[in-house]
């Protein structure tokens, strides 16, 4: 698990070890990213162990059957893998793909002020689900909300700077 990179910016956990494959080391990772196997497309990732980010060095990798599959430089026998069951994997931020104009990250999304066209505040975003037919925003405020993150429809403005997703939602729903 080694590599001269230093992590730099915000980590950003990509997903984790959930579980050993075979008896060389091999880790089965539990992915967030889309698609599954992106996971594996980052030059740098970083492990958490013992509470500390350490570089990690995956060596190979590849889907198996509906999973992610990876073996770690230096985790060579199955009771080494099994340390590892748990441990976050991820990226500096600073790693992340630029994006088109009305494209974000969930991440830059949680934490925003969401405020209807009559400027009431419906509260913050909280967190992020994705349903299959679009994403959907988790807004936390005098109650939880479900809005479907749905650009020009649902979802009016993101202004990053301010903080601010501006929508098109009457606050009684």
């Amino acid at each position: 698990m080694q590599n001269s990179e230093q992590a730099t910016g915000n980590m950003l956990v990509l997903g984790k070890v959930s579980g050993v494959y075979g008896v060389k080391g091999w880790v089965k990772l539990f992915s967030d990213t889309e698609p599954r196997e992106g996971i594996l497309d980052y030059k740098h990732c970083f492990i958490k162990l013992k509470g500390q980010w350490q570089p990690l060095d995956v060596t190979q990798g590849r889907l198996q059957g509906k999973g992610v599959i990876a073996h770690i430089a230096g985790c060579d026998d199955r009771d080494q893998a099994m340390l590892l069951i748990g441990s976050e994997i991820a990226v500096s931020d600073d790693q992340l793909a630029e994006l088109a104009d009305d494209e974000y990250y969930w991440k830059d999304l949680i934490g925003l002020s969401v405020i209807n066209q009559d400027n009431i505040d419906l509260g913050t975003v909280s967190g992020m689900m994705e349903t299959g037919a679009n994403d959907v925003l988790i807004v936390t405020g005098e109650r939880e909300r479900l809005l479907p993150f749905t650009q020009g429809h649902t979802v009016l403005e993101v202004n990053l700077d301010d903080k601010v997703i501006r929508v098109d939602w009457d606050p009684e729903f």
